[in-house]
């Protein structure tokens, strides 16, 4: 209890919310470097699941290759890229890593949510005069979404805590509260820094799970089928 009090201080003292070493500005800092290596990871691994799904080739494959390079720790994949001609290049040897490790519950849940979908109701859009874009668009991707978001949900949640590994080679964000604890031999401070993680982390999984429970329920088979298929006559 002594170590979890001196935490709560350290955590509520206002000093340590302000400037560019406070909570406030390594807080943004967390919350930039998650959210552009999830854009990144959404825009690298969406498309290519969404055509691997509708297409119903090669994703099992894609789905394997991108799950065999978690096998690899992230850390060790950063220290890797730093001693590439990228590792002169700031914050990037960070983003690619933490990427690489958004990328494959993107790709899965994205997949599997599409292949998932009712054919009975793709063949009825198809039926329709759809093409193959607006199946995608308008019949696949709003019946997968909960899966889709689900794998977003999982890349996000999986960035905020492995964000703090930017601090080990300079970068910013609440790692950086627990690397400087490390450094002083403050052990409340640590302690502080890795509960901030926790609370962000527990804070993106709430959004994330509130956004999925407003997408719209998967169709099962039968009535949707019917529905799809009953525009005409």
């Amino acid at each position: 209890m002594t170590v979890l009090g001196a935490a709560w201080s350290w955590l509520t003292t206002a000093a340590h919310w302000a400037g560019e070493d406070g909570i406030g500005h390594r807080l943004v800092e967390h919350l930039h470097l998650t959210a552009v290596c999830l854009a990144l990871s959404c825009a690298l691994a969406l498309p290519v699941a969404l055509v691997l799904g509708h297409l119903g080739r090669g994703g099992a494959l894609a789905v394997t290759v991108s799950g065999a390079g978690r096998a690899v720790p992230t850390f060790a994949v950063l220290v890797l890229l730093l001693l590439t001609p990228l590792g002169g290049y700031g914050q990037w040897p960070t983003v690619v890593a933490l990427v690489l490790f958004a990328i494959p519950p993107v790709l899965a849940n994205a997949y599997a949510g599409i292949r998932g979908v009712d054919r009975e109701v793709v063949q009825a859009a198809r039926g329709l005069g759809m093409t193959a874009r607006q199946i995608v668009v308008r019949v696949e991707v709003p019946l997968a979404l909960p899966l889709i978001l689900t794998g977003v949900r999982i890349a996000a949640v999986q960035l905020v805590a492995t964000a703090t590994i930017a601090a080990l080679v300079g970068g910013g964000g609440l790692g950086r509260i627990i690397t400087a604890g490390f450094r002083l031999a403050d052990t409340a401070q640590v302690v502080a820094g890795a509960v901030l993680v926790a609370l962000f982390a527990l804070l993106v999984e709430g959004v994330f799970e509130a956004a999925r429970g407003l997408a719209p329920r998967r169709a099962g088979p039968g009535p949707a089928g019917r529905r799809a298929g009953g525009g005409p006559g």
